[in-house]
């Protein structure tokens, strides 16, 4: 199989769709590790004051670079001040967004909803739809034909990669989403997980942001200044290698087509800054398994679990030795990928290693037994 017939897979209106679905792979029930089930309600308590000061100090941090890049504005200085506020915007949002897009980072509901408009504005991600495609990234992870949030496919989209530590393609295809959107039109990807009771709430939002970017783009025109832009849709540019980083670590490499979390995604070690920035989501296996867990109390969720998953990476750097190497290999062999070993302590893997057949199997002849 070509690798152009092989990245179509991935497309949610392929047959490999459609392939999962007939196997029991879409919707399927995931492993997840025993927890006590008061342990798991104590966990899963939910409380405003973590995210509550954690937004604060990201919105004042933002606020205060904003406003020195501007003070500054044509003097190196103000440079620093930029770099500040783009990865609090155009990174840090990603992760408040997904926090918020859950409803576990506050307890109270309109402080979710807030923070979740806001973030999704600032990631450029249509808040209905993307709600939508996270729900069916948790419900079907790596799930070819399935999962529209596969970053890195097999073979990879290098290219892609490396423009989007810059956003130079998600930004574009954002911006003409918007458009789509505000015509009153979905993609035929979107049709098949936005509910039709929904969509007007797409459209609304589209035409709104258009607005907004519309006049950004008249007020840096009219004063002669590139600071409106800089402040507004900017940072999704200039700020979004931090975000395209951490998402990486994920599940780049992994297995795929699989039912147990521990074969799809990692946990990897974090230092107190990046973990601020991504809002503890380093303990990515955790939280596929238990979404419901605010992020506050993964770490703790953590040490629940620890023995029943494979050794977390201990930085980013570890995770990244494994990540590129696994990449470019499978640009030459789409079928490798990493298995990732659990300790002695640890329940079985049920299922298959991995779904994908080789390379050269036609995906209506792929035959698998879901665990």
């Amino acid at each position: 199989m070509s690798h152009r017939a092989r990245l179509g897979q991935y497309r949610l209106t392929s047959p490999a769709g459609r392939f999962a679905v007939d196997v029991g792979l879409a919707g399927a029930e995931w492993y997840r590790s025993d927890v006590p089930r008061k342990r798991l309600k104590e966990l899963m308590g939910r409380s405003d004051m973590p995210a509550l000061r954690d937004c604060v100090l990201w919105l004042g941090l933002a606020g205060g670079a904003a406003a020195g890049g501007v003070a500054l504005w044509g003097r190196w200085w103000a440079a620093p001040c930029f770099f500040a506020y783009g990865v609090l915007y155009g990174s840090a949002s990603d992760s408040r967004w997904h926090e918020t897009g859950h409803g576990t980072a506050f307890k109270t509901r309109w402080m979710d909803r807030v923070v979740y408009q806001l973030a999704s504005f600032c990631m450029m991600r249509d808040p209905t739809v993307w709600r939508w495609q996270h729900t069916r990234h948790h419900s079907d992870t790596l799930i070819v034909g399935r999962d529209a949030e596969i970053t890195a496919m097999r073979p990879a989209r290098l290219a892609r990669i490396v423009l989007n530590l810059l956003g130079l393609v998600d930004v574009p295809v954002a911006l003409r989403l918007m458009a789509v959107h505000a015509s009153g039109r979905l993609t035929a990807e979107e049709q098949t997980f936005v509910p039709p009771e929904q969509r007007r709430s797409v459209y609304r939002t589209s035409r709104v942001w258009l607005v907004i970017y519309a006049a950004t783009v008249a007020a840096a025109a009219a004063s002669g200044s590139w600071v409106p832009l800089v402040l507004v849709g900017g940072p999704r540019l200039y700020g979004a290698s931090l975000f395209v980083l951490y998402g990486l670590t994920q599940h780049a490499g992994l297995g795929e087509n699989v039912l147990d979390h521990r074969l799809n995604t990692r946990t990897v070690k974090m230092n107190a800054v990046n973990r601020f920035l991504y809002l503890n989501m380093n303990y990515h296996t955790e939280h596929h398994m238990f979404p419901m867990v605010p992020y506050h109390r993964l770490p703790a969720l953590h040490e629940q679990v620890k023995d029943d998953l494979p050794a977390p990476y201990p930085s980013m750097w570890a995770a990244y030795k494994e990540i590129v190497p696994a990449i470019l290999r499978q640009l030459r062999d789409p079928t490798y990928f990493v298995k990732r070993e659990l300790p002695s302590t640890a329940t079985p893997y049920r299922g298959p290693l991995d779904g994908l057949l080789p390379a050269a199997e036609p995906v209506e002849r792929m035959s698998v037994q879901p665990g």
